[in-house]
């Protein structure tokens, strides 16, 4: 595909090759969804105890809390061996391959990133990488040259509410097309965050990642990111920890666009942000500028963008979008999305999906197979208020059980 082009004074499409669209159409019956969360399960427990890992419907699930010191830790002594792998594959099997393809040595390139986007980046999260790494058997730099490599390498979503979804409620689906030959799905997790004296927040995420690309907050506020270009505009906070941030502290849309606003920014990224209170908005911005659309709010590169829906699609495919939007308008839920984004929507490279409801807290998501995309996989659920509790609940009888002992 060749990138898309446009004048950054314009709300361009998502471009390049890890661009994906969403788009919303009934096309087959899907499987009812339990109403319910399935149980969880407790694999192990932080030596410390600050962290639980856990397995739900197959899935994993990391819950870290306390300080950044301690979560860091935690999270390293919990999937420490797959946070390890995720380095070594990101830095040396990806990185060797761009060294070839740029002519510039991988790490080189990320010593620049790190010394420019360090002077903006809270102190919280370079002590938090920094203890995950101990932690976790690899260097410091190591650990924080995988967290930023988003910022070296260059996906898709759309939220509706109101009349456009059958309920009225906000339903916001958010699609990663993104490297799954090299199997970062094999580390991929659900870690639930609780930091001491922020908001608690889950990430659709991976072992070893701080920061975050598909997240939700306890306040029901919901993002999910798509890269674009401007490569090299590394001098502001790297987009997965800006994310982060915004998780920690926002509680409404409005609120995490004037944090994104007056943060120094690096390269061009695209947003969809939804809220419980049925705010939705899209985003482009980049180092130097930032344009917000609202529902239903129509712009010249895009085309029509139904009443209550936010969207931003690849190139070529933003006109399906809109005509699937038009035709399911009124009936769109939980099922109906799950299909709507199968492939060809999804590409090949779909590593991961999934749908929040914000008013809920609930979220459903897939992550790809070893050989198949994330939409042709079986969806999980889980409600992050009840991970909370879980998680609140647990460590009280597993103090509680030790003092026993």
């Amino acid at each position: 595909m060749k990138p898309f082009r446009a004048p950054v004074s314009t709300f361009p499409f998502c471009r390049g090759l890890l661009c994906c669209a969403v788009a919303l159409v009934v096309l087959r019956p899907t499987a009812a969804l339990p109403e319910e969360p399935p149980a969880i399960q407790i694999a192990s427990r932080d030596p410390a105890g600050h962290g639980l890992l856990c397995r739900s419907q197959g899935k994993t699930f990391l819950f870290v809390a306390g300080t950044p010191e301690q979560m860091g830790t935690a999270h390293g002594n919990l999937l420490g061996k797959k946070a390890k792998k995720l380095v070594e594959k990101v830095l040396y099997l990806v990185g060797g391959a761009d060294s070839i393809n740029s002519g510039v040595w991988f790490l080189d390139r990320m010593k620049e990133i790190e010394k420019r986007t360090l002077p903006h980046i809270p102190k919280r999260f370079l002590v938090e990488c920094d203890a995950l790494s101990r932690a976790a058997g690899v260097s410091c730099q190591e650990g924080r040259y995988a967290n930023l490599f988003p910022e070296r390498f260059h996906c898709s979503g759309v939220a509706v509410r109101g009349k456009a979804s059958k309920d009225g409620r906000v339903l916001h689906a958010r699609v990663l097309d993104y490297m799954r030959d090299i199997d970062l799905q094999g580390a991929a997790a659900v870690v639930v965050f609780m930091p001491e004296g922020r908001f608690n927040w889950m990430s659709l995420g991976y072992a070893g990642f701080v920061g975050t690309v598909t997240a939700m907050n306890e306040k029901g506020l919901a993002v999910g990111e798509m890269g674009g270009g401007g490569q090299g505009d590394w001098d502001g906070v790297p987009m997965t920890l800006l994310l982060r941030d915004i998780m920690e502290r926002a509680s409404t849309v409005d609120e995490a666009l004037q944090m994104l606003r007056t943060a120094p920014r690096t390269c061009e990224y695209y947003y969809v942000f939804s809220d419980k209170s049925k705010n939705l908005a899209a985003v482009h911005s980049d180092a130097k500028q930032m344009t917000v659309m609202r529902p239903g709010q129509q712009h010249p590169r895009l085309p029509l963008v139904p009443e209550d829906t936010v969207l931003v699609s690849g190139p070529g495919r933003a006109e399906h979008l809109s005509r699937r939007l038009q035709e399911s308008y009124g009936k769109i839920d939980v099922p109906a999305m799950i299909e709507i984004i199968k492939r060809p929507v999804s590409m090949k490279s779909n590593l991961h999906d999934a749908i929040f409801a914000p008013e809920t807290l609930d979220m459903w998501f897939a992550d790809a197979g070893k050989h198949s995309a994330a939409c042709d996989e079986p969806y999980a659920h889980c409600n992050l208020d009840r991970l909370i509790r879980f998680y609140r609940e647990a460590t009280v009888s597993g103090v509680a059980a030790k003092a026993r002992q």
